[in-house]
């Protein structure tokens, strides 16, 4: 089993969260921290890469609809970026492209904030 962890950067004044090994119900409340964290600094334009990330459980799954409402209810929202095939099929099959913006790389959903806020 692969570590989990999630490491938090800008780009362009836009938080971004680095998802790197596996997100399972062991992990999921490491992401659900980070992002209760962003929220509760009003931290509201969200990007989470997905470059690194080898599995998402539905654990991982229910930390994305947990906080999608609090995001988008401060003026924000949460853009998914960077999947690899299997972690976008998961997605996929539940639902989540007609609830969320996910994009093919960070610097789309950078160019999409950018474009909302003007």
């Amino acid at each position: 089993m692969k570590n989990f962890k999630i490491d938090h950067r800008t780009n362009s004044g836009l938080e971004v969260l680095d998802l790197y090994g596996e997100l399972d119900a062991h992990t999921a409340s490491q992401l659900e921290d980070s992002l209760k964290r962003l929220i509760n600094n009003q931290k509201c334009n969200i990007i989470v890469n997905f470059s690194e990330l080898d599995y998402i459980a539905s654990a991982g799954l229910g930390v994305f609809m947990a906080y999608i409402e609090d995001v988008r209810d401060i003026g924000g929202d949460i853009k998914l970026t960077d999947m690899n095939d299997k972690v976008y099929n998961v997605f996929d099959l539940l639902g989540f492209p007609t609830l969320y913006d996910i994009l093919d790389h960070e610097k789309e959903a950078v160019k999409k904030f950018l474009n909302e806020e003007g």
